[in-house]
């Protein structure tokens, strides 16, 4: 990942409701949620998060796609995850001793 775009999609998560929105898709991967449905766990009205989500979709965070006549959002999981080894690529300068606690909070996230 380059610095520019890293830097996009930390500033797409720089703000609470965009924050919320993406980690709630997170937690409905992979079949993702319409719009409506997110408009109702976070309580904020659709014209708000039509805009949330448009930050969301240019960061390359989110995705959507139509099925039938909904519009379904879903988390792009591989572009979070260049984004978190871009975050952690020289870990502590490459000393495994100090990026081994980090590693150990990861490791339930792990199939």
């Amino acid at each position: 990942m380059e610095t520019e775009a890293s830097i996009l999609a930390l500033a797409a998560l720089a703000q609470s409701t965009r924050l919320e929105a993406f980690r709630l898709l997170v937690r409905h991967e992979p079949g993702g949620l319409p719009a409506g449905e997110i408009s109702n766990h976070l309580a904020i009205p659709a014209n708000t998060l039509s805009s949330h989500l448009g930050v969301l979709t240019r960061a390359g965070l989110i995705r959507s796609e139509r099925r039938s006549r909904s519009i379904i959002y879903r988390a792009d999981l591989d572009r979070f995850r260049e984004l978190v080894l871009f975050l952690l690529k020289d870990c502590c300068e490459g000393r495994a001793d100090l990026c081994q606690p980090l590693l150990a909070e990861l490791a339930p996230c792990r199939p």
